[in-house]
């Protein structure tokens, strides 16, 4: 098995805010900004529209009511009406998809989501960020591959609202075979009580930014050091790993060590 870390959500230059830890532990992970169907004001956690906890946490945000986002992964059911039949799904295009078939990314494998949160609290009745919280990169989500598709013919009818499988999108990349979407399996292979896909709420085993460092620097298992993690093999250093200032998919084998620490985040 392979375990693949993969960035998503809002980052300093697609949102310019990071994803809220929010008060009861959820963390919700904001998808970046695009030209997909999806509008953030369509995108609802409780009463609130993913645009209204935007716009609490960034009064100044340069986002609006009408602003389009790619709600990719697609992990959290609450998220949008869906029509029968939907699970998870995640979906990857170009040099993010080549780098995962490069390294033989396939059924069975593993995808644990990360991306930059702080911790919220409400004030005066609004959310805004914790006065000097840390930004953190926090893993927030999994998926264990059970299918892959990557090609039209493939799509089932409940996942044509995704947005990597909008042919006005993504019509090029399919008939390049440079887009694919994973879908999870049914039970994780390793513990069969736990869904193939899941969200999770914050705990510290989640966080992956060593304490007191910058959230690109991480903090894994000393059994773990000098385990070889794609994009940057050279991150170890004698006490934290330096992840890549860009790049989407870290891949690692799920080496005994690797599946030790796996279990914990899971929290198995």
């Amino acid at each position: 098995m392979k375990v693949i870390l993969s960035r998503k959500g809002f980052d300093s230059s697609c949102g310019g805010q990071a994803s809220p830890i929010l008060p009861d532990g959820t963390l919700l992970s904001l998808p970046i900004p695009s030209n997909d169907v999806h509008k953030y004001s369509e995108l609802s956690w409780g009463c609130l529209s993913y645009f209204d906890i935007i716009k609490q946490l960034k009064y100044k945000t340069t986002l609006n009511e009408g602003s389009h986002c790619h709600l990719d992964p697609d992990l959290r059911a609450t998220t949008l009406l869906r029509t029968k039949g939907w699970k998870p799904a995640f979906g990857q295009t170009g040099s993010s998809l080549t780098e995962l078939r490069d390294n033989g990314v396939k059924e069975g494998d593993l995808f644990l989501f990360f991306g930059w949160f702080k911790k919220t609290e409400y004030h005066n009745g609004q959310l805004r960020y914790i006065p000097k919280s840390p930004n953190l990169h926090v893993i927030y989500g999994y998926m264990q591959i059970g299918n892959i598709v990557d090609l039209v013919s493939q799509i089932p009818k409940w996942l044509k609202y995704h947005p990597h499988a909008n042919l006005n999108n993504y019509k090029e990349a399919w008939e390049k075979k440079q887009n694919a979407i994973y879908l999870p399996s049914e039970r994780l292979s390793f513990a069969s009580e736990l869904s193939g896909s899941g969200i999770f709420t914050y705990r510290q085993e989640l966080v992956l930014t060593k304490n007191g460092y910058s959230r690109s620097r991480w903090e894994f298992p000393a059994s773990m050091h000098g385990t070889p993690i794609s994009h940057n093999p050279n991150g170890w250093k004698s006490d934290y790993f330096q992840s890549a200032a860009r790049g989407q998919e870290f891949i690692m084998d799920g080496s005994p060590a690797v599946m030790d620490w796996v279990r914990r985040v899971i929290n198995i």
